[in-house]
């Protein structure tokens, strides 16, 4: 029998899984989108448990400012950061316009 607990990371990995290339969504939008809406820190919590070198799409969630969540500068900071700008995704003084890639389905 799956748990509730199993069933809601599941839906929150497809959520993050859905994101397009080139777009980002916040953590607050991803709980949304999984059915869970006032549950951003949970999606925060199961993506970073996630294993290296998962094909989920971490690296387009972020806060609801438009930055990333690691401090700035840091190496997974960077590494977050890097993969953004290999998708063309833009970033202006740390952060990223919301208006213009966060993904709306």
């Amino acid at each position: 029998m799956t748990s509730t607990a199993e069933i809601n990371q599941q839906k929150i990995l497809q959520a993050v899984a859905a994101i397009p290339k080139g777009y980002v969504c916040t953590y607050g939008k991803v709980a949304e989108l999984a059915g869970l809406p006032r549950h951003a820190r949970l999606v925060g919590n199961i993506l970073k448990k996630l294993p290296s070198g998962s094909k989920i799409p971490w690296h387009r969630v972020l806060n609801s400012q438009g930055r990333l969540s690691f401090p700035e500068g840091s190496e997974p900071w960077q590494h977050q950061k890097e993969r953004l700008e290999l998708e063309e995704v833009d970033f202006l003084n740390g952060k990223i316009n919301l208006k213009r890639y966060l993904w709306e389905p």
